[in-house]
């Protein structure tokens, strides 16, 4: 039954991509004749052209993260996992994948600007700044989970002997040192060398992976790192700020490119390695599906476990990385729309990339359809129970089931770090392009970066507690309404496309529809956890600033929604339609 679950799954994306992703394709009416943002405006630091399997990694790395395993388990958990599944699909082919392709190609046709110059050139100026504020807060907001989640990772936690959560801290933390070195040899040598990217790949990728395998088995008595301000997860919260800085900054072919397409062989091992393991166990015998379709909300379980909430909304804003995701949007019109070589591209990376990512999701998923249901198996972290579902799928090849789960736990943990750095340089593009401070001058990037990570620092230094007094984890006291800011960035992400598409001329509708959506599941799930009684008070306050934008936003796409139509966006042509993509 699993095994048929996840075949049904990629065959649907694959017929989805050649399909409804040529069609999609011709509605944008992409061409490599058309000259992109890399080559019109190159810089050498941001606007630098990729070679497709590299841009891929590095937009796959970024969007991925831990949000297609986080969310989908959450939602297989307390829903079923047919409704997660549904989503998961659905979702995926006609608005995570229209979403992502759609705001990668209109800030491609916009010089590389963020999706809120889509607002100020096709609805209004208010609607372009209103854009940028609520981009720039949810990254704000995307920053402090993942700094948070990240420092605890590197944290040596005790646990019950044996098992995978044991392998947190000092193996992720070398595991990531040893991506970062990697990571600058290949920028490096890319750069500065004529090596073919295959025979760098065959041999740094080896080294990658045993890198991992070896600090999968590393643990300290957590006294390895000195305590800066008296605490480990603080001392690292410092020095990932710090790491956030330079990444931000430093010029894409040093870091971000090299490190992100390294890194992403880890997830891709993940999904072959987990995946062929899953069909292995399943035609076998030994992974077998146990917990149920659909998960009855009234049961007593939940009386033990508190329910997420009502299937409509909450499930399409627990499941966002892996179905629709609005972070999608700043990494498609903020860095890939910046380094796409070609236009096509943008189908391979955005709408394939998308896709991908929603196998990632069903393996996940997958994880959920082994457990029994029970009040041990709604209380566990999804973390986990992913890192124990891949080491049973892994144990197919003979893998020890604890080195299994090392290895899940450690891919998912080294890609916290990867959003953690994409978002920080995410943030300084948007105020740039809120204040107009020129890309080419180095203050500028580097004030632009040092803003972005103020609140940050504030809100990771700070002290969350609950009405009953019950201090929480900084990630655990933003989380609740995380996914809901980030699902209406989504719809609003949809909304400005839309609005390019219908004032140009276009066809329209496959984008309006799944825009009023995702509008409508994400405002109601926003207000129902504003208002929600243990929602500490700077989330709520937070929180409530996004839903007054969104409102304000929604309220002004309505009052210009029948404006006339405009001449269409400038697309100048290569001198030379030789065009190479991919190797």
């Amino acid at each position: 039954m699993i095994a048929f679950v996840l075949l049904a799954a990629i065959a649907l994306f694959v017929i989805a991509y050649r399909i409804y992703g040529s069609w999609i394709s011709r509605q944008f009416e992409l061409d490599d004749r058309h000259a992109v943002p890399s080559e019109t405006l190159y810089d050498g630091t941001d606007y630098v052209p990729a070679k497709t399997a590299v841009l891929f990694g590095h937009h796959f790395s970024s969007i991925a993260g831990a949000g297609p395993v986080i969310g989908p388990i959450l939602a297989g958990l307390f829903f079923g996992w047919v409704p997660a599944l549904l989503w998961i699909v659905v979702g995926s082919i006609f608005v995570g994948g229209v979403h992502d392709f759609g705001s990668m190609v209109a800030s491609v046709r916009h010089k590389a600007k963020s999706i809120a110059e889509l607002a100020r050139q096709y609805m209004s100026p208010l609607s372009y700044k209103l854009f940028l504020a609520f981009i720039w807060l949810t990254l704000v907001y995307v920053i402090v989970v993942f700094l948070d989640l990240t420092a605890v990772s590197f944290i040596d936690i005790p646990a019950e002997p044996g098992t995978a959560e044991s392998v947190q801290g000092t193996g992720v933390a070398v595991a990531s040192g040893i991506f970062l070195v990697l990571a600058i040899v290949l920028g490096v040598v890319n750069q500065h060398s004529k090596t073919p990217l295959w025979q760098s790949t065959v041999v740094l990728v080896p080294i990658l992976v045993a890198g991992a395998v070896w600090s999968s088995g590393i643990t300290s008595d957590g006294n390895y790192l000195p305590r800066l301000l008296g605490d480990a997860r603080e001392t690292w919260s410092v020095l990932l700020l710090v790491y956030c800085f330079i990444a931000s900054v430093t010029p894409v072919w040093a870091l971000l490119h090299p490190r992100d397409y390294l890194s992403s062989f880890l997830l891709y091992l993940a999904v072959l390695g987990g995946g062929t393991g899953l069909l292995i166990g399943s035609f076998t015998g030994t992974i077998q599906p146990n917990y149920p379709a659909f998960v009855n909300p009234a049961d007593p379980i939940f009386q033990q476990v508190p329910h997420l909430g009502p299937l409509f909304p909450i499930l399409f804003i627990t499941i966002a990385c892996g179905a629709c995701s609005g972070f999608h949007s700043m990494v498609s019109s903020g860095t890939t729309s910046k380094q796409v070589s070609c236009e096509t591209d943008a189908r391979r990376i955005g709408y394939g990339g998308m896709l991908t990512e929603g196998v990632v999701a069903v393996i996940s998923l997958s994880c959920v359809m082994m457990l029994g249901f029970s009040a041990q198996s709604l209380g566990q972290n999804p973390v986990t129970v992913y890192a124990k579902g891949m080491g049973q799928f892994l144990n197919a090849f003979g893998i020890p089931l604890q080195v299994g789960s090392m290895l899940g736990l450690l891919t998912l943990s080294t890609f916290l770090l990867t959003t953690l750095d994409t978002c920080t340089r995410l943030g300084r593009y948007v105020l740039q392009e809120f204040f107009q401070w020129d890309n080419t001058v180095a203050v500028n990037r580097v004030k632009a970066t040092v803003l972005t990570l103020v609140i940050p620092v504030i809100m990771a230094y700070t002290t969350y507690t609950t009405p009953s007094g019950q201090v929480l984890p900084v990630w655990r006291a933003i989380w609740p309404v995380f996914g809901s800011t980030n699902q209406l960035l989504a719809g609003l992400a949809l909304l400005a496309v839309t609005f390019w598409m219908k004032r140009t001329g276009r066809k329209w509708a496959f984008v309006a529809v799944p825009t009023a959506f995702m509008i409508t599941m994400t405002m109601t799930a926003l207000v129902l956890q504003v208002s929600g009684a243990q929602t500490v008070m700077p989330v709520r306050i937070i929180a409530g600033s996004l839903l007054v934008l969104g409102v304000v936003l929604v309220t002004e796409a309505i009052r210009i929604f029948g404006r006339p139509q405009l001449p269409r966006e400038t697309i100048l042509m290569r001198e030379s339609v030789a065009v190479t993509p991919g190797d």
